[in-house]
């Protein structure tokens, strides 16, 4: 009897995993996405960026899969004749208080074999490479790249089509039901036996795992990321992309600048607590789903820990001088109007213990034949084939091969 078996969430990640099983004939396989298009939410709202694995704890899930999906993807886009820019990216150190934290991106680096590394000494060797970047010293990424996602996400959708697999656009998931070993999937026009789901739900990742009985945590708190977009007489001003070394105390990396597959430069994203789920402005607010969040037990752990970034991060939202500000630390000629216009926003499905702490590794879980992808935040895009495999490997028992 041919296994059933149901996906949750039409972003990348669902399918990436619907491709996988389809492609090997493991079962009948359904996608079931709430929108009416593929790669709505994260997927379609992100710098492009195939991440080379410079921050990421040694053997962290994040960099083992990081480093394997970045192959993939690659590899991937070259079958499909599908743009992959190698723009390279530079980590730049503005002042001499950052060396030691640039030398510690540059260790996990090394132990995370980021193709091509190079440590820049001086801020001459920098300008070579981004002529109009100032700072002291600089880690030099040279295989980053740029890709666009959506369309990456459309190719693996037509496989999954070709390899009789099915894609059910706008089928949102509203109940879940373990039934003997098998579980009911309900949406508001269909209702079905499957004998097992994978939950890729992104912001609601943590809602779908409360309908099978799941840990209430993580839970999600949404972070909206806003882009200035440059204008076409700064364009010149960023060759590739141009980062920040990180604040190791927060999970988001600050003011940088990407040059995405298409020669559009945007400055971004900042981090701000959304105020609803899909709140990609200001304007978009969801009562609920903010009630939900002052009530979890990690808010006042977390407001305490981080709120002088939150307040930081919240002005340079609503005050472009204090985002232009940040920016013209990196590139000094920058002037304020070359921010020329504020992009689509995309929110970030943060993963958020009752402890406060937010979960920086991916993670996933089990609940009978459920399977929960319960936190994927970057570089889930560029790991997405090598998560569909670990997954599949590891809580499926299919044997992957990318």
């Amino acid at each position: 009897m041919t296994e059933r078996i149901a996906i949750i969430g039409g972003g990348i990640i669902g399918v990436a995993l619907a491709r996988a099983l389809a492609q090997r004939q493991t079962g009948e396989v359904t996608l079931f996405e709430k929108e009416d298009r593929l790669a709505e939410h994260q997927t379609g709202h992100n710098s492009g960026v195939v991440h080379a694995g410079l921050y990421y704890a040694e053997g962290s899930l994040k960099a083992r899969l990081c480093a394997a999906g970045r192959v993939a993807i690659k590899e991937f886009c070259l079958e499909k004749s599908l743009p992959y820019r190698e723009l390279g990216k530079l980590v730049v150190a503005l002042d001499d208080s950052e060396l030691t934290a640039l030398a510690d991106i540059e260790k996990r680096s090394r132990a995370n074999g980021v193709p091509g590394l190079v440590r820049i000494e001086d801020s001459a060797r920098l300008r070579e490479i981004e002529p109009h970047v100032a700072g002291v010293a600089a880690l030099h990424s040279p295989h980053t790249a740029v890709v666009d996602y959506a369309a990456i996400t459309e190719a693996m959708a037509q496989d999954v089509r070709a390899s009789g697999g099915t894609i059910l656009l706008g089928q949102e998931v509203t109940a879940l039901e373990i039934e003997r070993g098998r579980v009911r999937v309900t949406t508001p026009v269909s209702d079905g036996v499957f004998d097992r789901v994978i939950a890729c739900a992104g912001l609601q990742s943590d809602l779908v795992a409360r309908m099978v009985g799941g840990d209430p945590s993580p839970k999600i708190l949404p972070f909206r990321g806003e882009y200035w977009h440059l204008s076409g007489a700064a364009n010149h001003l960023v060759k590739g992309m141009v980062y920040p070394v990180p604040d190791p105390r927060f999970p988001f990396l600050g003011v940088h600048f990407t040059r995405g597959v298409y020669d559009d430069v945007h400055m971004g994203p900042n981090a701000v607590p959304a105020l609803a789920r899909e709140g990609y402005n200001w304007s978009t607010i969801s009562i609920r789903d903010t009630l939900e969040s002052l009530r979890w037990p990690g808010a006042l752990p977390l407001a305490k820990r981080h709120w002088r970034m939150g307040i930081d991060e919240i002005g340079g939202s609503l005050i472009k001088s204090l985002s232009y500000r940040k920016a013209q630390r990196f590139i000094p000629e920058l002037k304020p109007a070359d921010l020329a216009a504020k992009a689509s926003a995309g929110v970030r499905a943060q993963a958020w213990g009752r402890d406060g702490s937010l979960v920086d590794d991916f993670a996933v879980d089990q609940v009978g034949p459920v399977t929960l992808l319960r936190n994927a935040p970057s570089p889930a895009a560029t790991s997405s084939l090598s998560i569909a495999q670990y997954i599949l490997e590891n809580y499926l028992q299919v044997n992957v091969q990318l």
